[in-house]
């Protein structure tokens, strides 16, 4: 049986906090029964105890361990606890729900409409850490929620009503503000000194236990997750649990690299795994927040994805780099300024994009109504592109497809072409719908029923006939590009006609 592997915020739930999450039950147990720890630990040390120890040679110039001691004494203190209470909700009962069901007062209540009782509050627990000496810190913008108090309590016992400034929840991070002088505070560190392998310690309230210090490494930079795009992650092995968000990551020189935020794992608890949001970004959404209470990004409009060994063969290029663009939105800046399906984008200001998530970090970083420089692979040759960013819209137009019956074509799929109609609701001027797929090289590919395939080879594609006449040009063996809109979105997959055809 497969193990579902989850992204967590790590924010620390009051509520649940009595049945220790799950995974933390044996962390439960020990604090209430301190003489659990006997039971356990010979155990522990017998496993621990290896029957022969090998002697290892020490390199020359080797160094012990760090010693945190100092770092903690003198950086804990900006660290704090903050509690969230979400106000209780209220909701109407479905008709014909009666909640006394079962109950010798159902049949006074069946028929009526009814609200709910009123839920308890929900409260919430984590950490942060003050920037100033007049009370402005930072946490996560989940830890927050949508609270407009929190309580904040320092180390030295005081505790405060906490004013939420504002929140982010595109880079879950929230600034708060306390009534409170000649605070200590911690130091933001510079962004581009983080290096991958150096010490980090993180200082927070997991599971509740308030000013708990844990130490690891910088596993690696630049982690992009499942629905963080404008965040490149710092991702650590420092035991991060619920109750540690929002909580700083120091590094060895006692500044702030980091706001912990989210693990990855099976049980709900630390398996190894743990990202912070990185200090860059910290930094310019904590200014934006403190001077306008919200965050403004720059949008460049474009559906991008990756390019693998395959598409970069295809779009010639000397190795797999860059976000290729595979829609561009009819009135984003990037239309205003030429940019187009089949583009790549290998550098935004002379920032190098490695990867194609690399792209949305930086277009985010950039004002609004500033142009910027893109340089651009089309066709295999190198151009450039200046582009006046607009900030990113609230919503943005879907369209869903459908459509009907067709003819084949030589890369083993059987295609409708699309009506004026059919194209006006998915937004396009040229395609055709895929209605089957059979073996060959678009199964091979990928391509699915309802796809539509508006490109191949960088050749426009708006009729079954187009299609099977730029099929039978492709060279067996050869990748091609193939730019297919499905569903909401669209892509371009790598297509290798073969000799036999199903």
């Amino acid at each position: 049986m497969s193990i579902p592997v989850t992204l967590k915020k790590t924010t620390l739930a009051a509520a649940v906090s009595a049945i220790a999450l799950g995974a933390g039950v044996t962390g439960y147990q020990l604090h209430q029964n301190p003489q659990a720890f006997e039971r356990f630990a010979p155990m522990a040390a017998a496993e621990a105890a290896p029957a022969t120890v090998p002697t290892v040679p020490v390199a020359s110039g080797t160094v012990g361990l760090p010693n945190f001691t100092t770092l903690v004494a003198q950086h804990g203190s900006a660290v704090v606890n903050i509690t969230v209470e979400q106000p209780a909700q209220k909701a109407m009962l479905a008709e014909g729900e009666n909640p006394f069901e079962g109950t010798p007062f159902g049949e006074f209540f069946r028929g009526l409409p009814q609200q709910r009782p009123d839920m308890a509050p929900q409260h919430g627990l984590g950490s942060g850490f003050l920037i100033s000496d007049d009370g402005y810190l930072l946490t996560n913008a989940h830890v927050v929620g949508e609270a407009k108090t929190v309580r904040v309590k320092l180390t030295d016992r005081r505790e405060f009503d906490g004013k939420v400034i504002g929140r982010d929840k595109a880079s879950d991070v929230a600034l708060v503000k306390i009534d409170a002088k000649s605070l200590p505070f911690a130091t933001l560190a510079k962004p581009r000194d983080l290096q991958v392998g150096e010490w980090v310690v993180a200082i927070g309230s997991p599971y509740g236990f308030e000013n708990s210090v844990t130490a690891g490494i910088v596993s690696a930079k630049g982690r992009t997750l499942p629905g963080d795009g404008y965040v490149p992650f710092i991702q650590t092995d420092v035991a991060v649990n619920p109750g540690n968000s929002g909580g700083p990551l120091f590094n060895m020189n006692g500044e702030v690299v980091g706001i912990n935020s989210q693990i990855y794992s099976r049980s709900g608890g630390y398996q190894g795994l743990s990202f912070a949001i990185p200090v860059d970004v910290v930094q310019r959404v904590s200014t934006q927040l403190k001077t306008d209470g919200k965050v403004t990004r720059g949008w460049l409009g474009v559906t991008i994805q990756e390019v693998n060994e395959d598409l970069s063969r295809s779009f010639k290029l000397d190795k797999p780099h860059g976000a290729l663009v595979s829609a561009v939105s009819e009135n984003g800046p990037a239309k205003a300024a030429g940019l187009k399906s089949g583009d790549i984008i290998v550098a935004l200001d002379g920032n190098i994009i490695e990867a194609s998530a690399d792209l949305p970090q930086l277009v985010s970083a950039v004002p609004p109504g500033k142009s910027a420089k893109l340089d651009v692979v089309r066709e295999g040759k190198p151009i450039t592109l200046s582009v006046k960013l607009a900030a990113f819209p609230d919503k943005e137009g879907k369209v869903l497809a459908d459509a009907s019956e067709a003819k084949g074509a030589k890369l083993g799929v059987v295609v409708a072409e699309l009506n004026a109609q059919e194209k006006k609701e998915l937004g396009i001027e040229h395609g055709v719908r895929v209605e089957r797929v059979a073996r060959g090289a678009a199964a091979r590919a990928g391509i699915q029923a309802g796809d539509v395939i508006m490109q191949l080879n960088g050749k426009r594609i708006d009729s079954a006939a187009t299609l099977k006449d730029e099929a039978g040009k492709l060279a067996y063996g050869k990748p091609a590009a193939m730019l297919v809109k499905r569903g909401e979105g669209t892509l371009f997959v790598p297509v290798t006609p073969e000799k036999e055809m199903g």
